[in-house]
């Protein structure tokens, strides 16, 4: 997965997981909102790892050290580029919030995050 698609992916996760939380907070006297909350969550998260990480063929007979070795060279850059993704989000957020930006919600601020993504800001190299 390129790393543009990771940062949107990641913008959608965080852009769902607020949406989700208002929800709750809207209903909060209602169990169904908190049991729903609960189930899309995981579901969004563990798709975009099903799609960034990479399928391992570990052979049988590998010594631990090749494991690791292996394992290593194939989630490395992927949860680099995850990690990425979510930091460079939580910096934007925690910058207008320390800024005192009262002119923009979280939800601006990830929208903005996003359309910098879709114009090539934030491409490898540039």
């Amino acid at each position: 997965m390129e790393r543009a698609e990771v940062l949107k992916r990641v913008i959608g996760i965080l852009t769902e997981a607020q949406e989700i939380r208002r929800a709750v907070e809207d209903e909060s006297q209602d169990e169904d909102a908190f049991e729903s909350a609960a189930e899309i969550d995981p579901r969004v998260v563990t798709e975009m790892l099903n799609e960034m990480l990479p399928h391992i063929s570990v052979p049988a007979d590998a010594a631990p050290q090749e494991v690791a070795r292996l394992l290593a060279t194939a989630l490395g850059p992927a949860l680099y580029t995850m990690v990425s993704g979510f930091t460079l989000a939580f910096t934007s957020l925690a910058m207008a919030h320390d800024e005192g930006r009262t002119d923009v919600s979280s939800a601006e601020v990830l929208q903005s995050l996003a359309l910098q993504v879709e114009a090539g800001r934030f491409d490898e190299g540039g």
